[in-house]
């Protein structure tokens, strides 16, 4: 069974999901920092540094919430970056962040499904998602649609949630991932479930070998997996 956010709706985990990020998108950008203690954006550059040799010049962020990713990843020069995101809540925040910092004639963000991108095939010279994978609702579709859009050649960039395997930071880990974060999730964004379905989600995600193991199913090649921070997050590549 999916994990999904709100337990007690009959709704799927597609529209569940689009629902938590409208609902805390004010505080996303916040809790994402704070929570992680500004980890997260030396996570993203590290992401975006594994394209640098490629140069591509069409690249499209799924699952983009406010631009974070899309943003971070113009320090690639490309021509041209489309964000897609299934919550209208996050885009319009992300918006009003490219306006503010003059981005908007470089960064599209789109609302659109991942599972079901509006794209031609063989489109894009990169693919990359921070973050939003573990929320898809049928994660092999998401991932055969994000080769499908890929030029021949092209590169996905994936950075993901993780969990650490070694004591004793595993432990530490799970006890902040688990009872603190929740709450204060909780009390900042007023969502009772987004906080809790965030660890939930990562628990239930396919992270290491297994996800690598997807990615080739899907029909990508030469699949890495970086591990960062003790294991937290983990960075995966594949090339169509």
């Amino acid at each position: 069974m999916a994990v999904v956010p709100y337990k007690e709706q009959q709704s799927g985990k597609k529209e569940q999901v689009a629902e938590m990020f409208n609902s805390i998108s004010k505080k996303y950008d916040f809790l994402n920092h704070f929570l992680s203690l500004g980890i997260d954006i030396i996570w993203r550059k590290k992401a975006i540094s594994l394209l640098k040799k490629d140069r591509p010049k069409l690249i499209l962020d799924i699952a983009t919430g406010t631009g974070d990713f899309a943003i971070e990843s113009l320090k690639l020069n490309p021509d041209k970056v489309i964000g897609v995101d299934i919550s209208e809540g996050m885009l319009n925040m992300g918006r009003e962040k490219l306006k503010k910092r003059q981005l908007d004639n470089k960064i599209e963000l789109q609302l659109g499904d991942s599972e079901k991108l509006l794209f031609d095939d063989n489109k894009f010279d990169a693919a990359i998602v921070s973050f939003g994978v573990r929320n898809f609702e049928d994660l092999e579709k998401g991932l055969a649609d994000m080769y499908r859009v890929l030029k021949p050649g092209g590169k996905t960039v994936i950075l993901e949630f993780s969990r650490p395997s070694k004591f004793p930071f595993k432990n530490i880990y799970n006890f902040y991932f688990k009872a603190i974060l929740p709450k204060i999730g909780r009390l900042v964004s007023k969502d009772k479930a987004a906080y809790t379905y965030l660890p939930e989600s990562v628990q239930a995600f396919p992270d290491g070998e297994r996800f690598l193991e997807i990615l080739e199913k899907v029909g990508f090649k030469n699949t890495q997996c970086k591990a960062l921070t003790f294991g937290v997050s983990s960075i995966y590549t594949g090339v169509k």
